[in-house]
């Protein structure tokens, strides 16, 4: 990406294979219709692997002005639809539709884009946000770590959600107080939401449950979903004022819902999921909606039995 005149196209064509890519991945793994993934195969060539078309691993004029920025730290939040690409790429191996050669090239771009973001001036101030750019720093680091097995910053990531993100952004209530001073509330409050499970779905294990970590004042996910899910279920009860612009297309089918009923084997989150739409079509509403094919995320996974559910003090 070495012309900003160029960003807002390439930014459409990032939200398009972020639709395309793991939907077409999604129904390789559903079908094994070997078509899909080779569909699926073709857009992560002419993305990372081709030269004449790749994308190179860094957004250094993502967000530029100009004449006063060549490159800002707020851009770097819109790799978020390189996530569930990420995601999506390992799940192709399973159909040899790529060879190693080509997997390792994926691999090395990713640890690019990976380097770039933990050290590069645009990728640390985008990490040092208070509000939901400060979320999505973590959640997409932690999912190009996982792809490239690095355990270090994975680690890193674990830890900035306990130390950081948690005790920063989360009210008592469990609300997002960032996000509520916004001109559109309730859908950053849901973005930031979807933002957080992600978080924790990916980088939580049995030996460190994210789901049920919380402060030693009881802040943490079980408390945010608990504050989200009436006005997810009942928008007409939203206390806060409506957004500015979108308010009637949200919510959507929001992941939030499916990882956290799973995490919290809550039937409420999970019905209410199933419920809601899919496929959003308007344009804003999908540029914030990153995580959309759910096999991807929860294949075989099964609620937790209550009394496997455990709770953590930080």
């Amino acid at each position: 990406m070495t012309n900003p005149d160029n960003f807002t196209a390439h930014r459409h064509a990032l939200i398009r294979l972020s639709v395309q890519m793991p939907a077409l991945t999604a129904a390789w793994l559903i079908t094994r219709k070997r078509a899909y993934a080779e569909h699926a195969a073709r857009h992560l060539r002419a993305w990372f692997l081709d030269p004449s078309t790749w994308m190179n691993p860094n957004l250094q004029y993502s967000q530029a002005i100009h004449g006063r920025f060549i490159g800002r730290g707020i851009g770097v939040i819109d790799t978020i639809h390189l996530v569930e690409v990420a995601r999506a790429i390992p799940v192709l191996r399973g159909a040899s539709v790529l060879s190693a050669a080509e997997h390792d090239r994926l691999q090395n771009w990713f640890t690019d884009y990976l380097d770039w973001m933990t050290h590069s001036s645009n990728g640390i101030e985008e990490r040092e946000a208070k509000n939901n750019h400060g979320t999505c720093w973590v959640m997409q680091v932690a999912q190009f770590a996982q792809l490239t097995s690095n355990q270090p910053v994975l680690e890193y990531c674990r830890e900035r959600y306990r130390s950081t993100l948690l005790p920063n952004q989360f009210a008592p209530d469990g609300s997002f107080q960032l996000e509520l001073r916004r001109t559109k509330p309730y859908s950053y409050c849901l973005f930031n939401l979807d933002a957080m499970a992600t978080i924790c779905q990916v980088l939580s294990s049995p030996t460190d449950d994210l789901w049920n970590f919380r402060l030693a004042d009881g802040r943490g996910m079980q408390t945010a979903m608990a504050f989200m899910y009436p006005y997810i279920a009942d928008k007409r009860a939203w206390p806060h004022p409506a957004d500015v612009q979108y308010f009637d297309q949200f919510p959507v089918r929001q992941p939030s819902l499916l990882f956290a009923g799973l995490a919290y084997s809550e039937p409420r989150y999970l019905s209410l999921w199933g419920k809601l739409n899919p496929d959003p079509e308007v344009e804003e509403v999908v540029r914030n909606y990153p995580i959309r094919q759910p096999i991807l995320w929860v294949a075989g996974q099964q609620p937790k039995p209550v009394d496997q559910q455990r709770t953590s003090a930080g």
